[in-house]
């Protein structure tokens, strides 16, 4: 195919989802479609910041705008040319660096779904030197092709296909996760899905922490649970999600507590309980460090306006 044709096509496909993204959100933020499950569209007009946040398995695609992710203190610039593939829980900072009301960022979040991709692996043998590093991130960019992006369009198409959206949306996510296990981040998802692979015992650690996230941490017992050593965990956790355990679960609790208090009016006192701190002072001191802000004071300017919380 030239490359001019499949530049045009790439064009008009995204040009579609933009049509089909302003329409459904309808000037809201962020949508769910009860029609397609672990979907998610987002239209903000606006710059805005997320100080942490906890991305659940999935690929993102921007169809309009920018958008700026640190993993650690690793920062990952993504636009409408590349996809974003999370494959286990991670926390994360993001930033929207272009978004205007003549110009909103537009995007969409599908969650990963393990018994679509297991299924596939059966079928779609590995490519020879299709490798992923053991101890390389769980979130990484991928090219956005154009079938994956009309994959996509086809997708939100089925909101104007109502009686044809139970039996052809499966077929499309499944598209969808073939076409992501044969492109650049499959074998970071392949080694994610093998059960014996350090990648799929530190998902389940990561499962088991975010179960259990308001509980006192004891990494011995994280890492007996998926049989490794406290070291090797140690290790391999953080260079999947750029964190610590600990760090981890720190995010988890203050990201939860923000949520509650902005969403529900709780007090400091007692959102710090509900997550597992024993200690208001601390938990002052450590949402401080991590937002920049004291509680207090951060319910007090954002309790009307919950930021968005997709990719």
């Amino acid at each position: 195919m030239p490359e001019t044709h499949a530049s045009d096509r790439l064009l008009e496909t995204r040009a579609s989802l933009q049509r089909r993204i302003q329409s459904l959100c309808a000037g809201r933020d962020m949508v769910e479609l009860d029609a397609l499950p672990g979907l998610v569209l987002m239209h903000i007009d606006r710059p805005s910041q997320t100080p942490c946040n906890v991305y659940e398995p999935c690929v993102a695609i921007i169809v309009q705008g920018s958008k700026q992710v640190r993993l650690g203190d690793a920062p990952l610039v993504f636009g409408t040319d590349r996809c974003v593939i999370v494959s286990v829980d991670m926390p994360v900072r993001s930033v929207l660096v272009q978004a205007s009301p003549e110009h909103p960022y537009l995007a969409l979040a599908l969650r990963l779904d393990w018994r679509d991709i297991a299924s596939l692996m059966l079928e779609v043998p590995a490519r020879d030197g299709d490798t992923a590093p053991p101890n390389g991130p769980a979130m990484t960019t991928a090219a956005l092709t154009w079938p994956l992006l009309d994959a996509f369009d086809r997708l939100l198409g089925l909101m104007e296909q109502p009686h044809d959206t139970a039996t052809l949306a499966p077929l499309i996510r499944r598209e969808i996760h073939y076409r992501l296990l044969t492109g650049e981040a499959g074998a970071r998802l392949r080694q994610t899905a093998t059960i014996d692979s350090q990648s799929h015992q530190i998902a389940r650690a990561v499962a088991n922490l975010n179960a259990r996230f308001h509980e006192p941490l004891r990494v011995e017992s994280l890492a007996r649970e998926v049989g490794m050593s406290p070291s090797a965990f140690h290790r391999h956790f953080k260079a999947l999600t750029a964190t610590s355990p600990l760090q981890y679960q720190k995010h988890l609790r203050l990201t939860e507590a923000r949520r509650l208090m902005l969403s529900q009016q709780l007090d400091v006192a007692t959102a710090a309980y509900r997550v597992g701190y024993e200690s208001a002072s601390q938990f002052s001191r450590e949402y401080r460090r991590l937002f920049g802000i004291p509680p207090s004071s951060d319910t007090a300017d954002n309790r009307w306006e919950l930021p968005p919380e997709a990719t």
